[in-house]
């Protein structure tokens, strides 16, 4: 195959994930002995022992603020080691994975209220139910099951954060956690995690549920074109169509696709718009911008940041990481530019 200039210069990276990602994009087989080679070094790196640098004695990483602390809590360390190509099955991860499901499955994610205001919502602990919807954060645990599975760290509890999606599904297939009692659609940001993590978890076990629960939710990025209104066409949110590395909780075009060719549907007519608009932010040296960012970087803990770079963002600079993921799908989109 020959590469593209910008392929070149991604393969040649002194990152080894981004060597791993762009090999991976290319369609290098993630088993192939040179792909599991460069994963031992992803394990290695400066980056990953830099995201993995505070853990106790017990082998969990430590911070003050808990699991979900933005970006520098264990849900975000290990959501990125799974998206870098970190091995999969690595044992001295298994007290993190403890930390994590110890978190998404406490007890009041099983205690459930009826609530008839947002005021209401808020006075007790447990899972509101708002007009028959459960109004509940579905992209926590869709998140986790999703970047658990993806890094081998299995364990009978994940079959618990797809019974909880599965139980606060709402109507229309997704999930939301407003607490308006007048909402009555599902958002994008809690039904892409969830849909995620039913499909892996789907494929991996074989949960015909899980499978058609994600298959359904499907319909609520595709009937919108990905980032437009069904009622006008109109650009559901500016965020939406704006590039960024990492995403962590949000949304963008770039996920959005990067999901749905996970679940082999990149060719669904309904892609097309979204894959175009991606396609005219290539920028004239080949590669793709971060247009936009929700990270500082600090090495100390605090609100907002990580402890790591991932290229800032530019809107005339090349951002190899968006690149990396931008070239994956249009590759498999066959769209990918000779």
């Amino acid at each position: 195959m020959t590469h593209t200039e910008t392929e070149n210069t991604l393969l040649r990276s002194d990152d080894p994930a981004i060597t791993y990602k762009t090999r991976l994009a290319l369609g290098e087989l993630p088993d192939a002995k040179r792909m599991r080679a460069l994963r031992n070094e992803v394990q290695s790196s400066a980056r990953v022992k830099t995201l993995l640098g505070r853990r106790d004695n017990r082998g969990r990483l430590v911070c003050a603020k808990g699991v979900y602390a933005k970006w520098q809590g264990a849900h975000w360390i290990l959501a990125s080691l799974a998206d870098l190509g970190y091995p999969e099955g690595d044992e001295s991860l298994f007290p993190v994975r403890d930390q994590i499901l110890d978190t998404w499955l406490h007890e009041s994610f099983y205690l459930e209220f009826e609530a008839s205001s947002k005021d209401d919502a808020y006075k007790r602990p447990g899972v509101p139910v708002m007009q028959g919807r459960y109004r509940r954060c579905a992209s926590q645990q869709g998140n986790a099951l999703y970047f658990l599975l993806k890094l081998g760290l299995d364990h009978e509890r994940l079959a618990c954060l797809s019974e909880r999606l599965l139980h606060w599904r709402w109507p229309d297939g997704g999930w939301n956690c407003d607490k308006d009692p007048k909402a009555c659609h599902s958002t994008f940001i809690h039904t892409l995690h969830a849909m995620r993590g039913l499909y892996w978890f789907g494929r991996r076990s074989g949960d015909a549920a899980a499978l058609n629960a994600a298959k359904q939710a499907s319909e609520i990025f595709l009937s919108r074109r990905l980032y437009k209104r069904r009622t006008n066409g109109a650009i559901i949110k500016k965020e939406f169509v704006r590039l960024h590395y990492p995403l962590y909780w949000h949304y963008d075009i770039l996920l959005g696709l990067k999901v749905l060719t996970e679940m082999g549907l990149a060719n669904d007519p309904r892609c097309d718009d979204a894959l175009d608009l991606l396609e005219s932010k290539r920028l004239p040296d080949g590669g793709w911008p971060a247009e936009s960012t929700y990270y500082s970087v600090s090495t100390t803990i605090k609100l907002g940041a990580d402890y790591v770079n991932w290229g800032g963002t530019s809107k005339r600079r090349m951002n190899p990481w968006v690149t990396a993921d931008a070239i994956s799908v249009l590759r498999q989109a066959g769209r990918r530019r000779a």
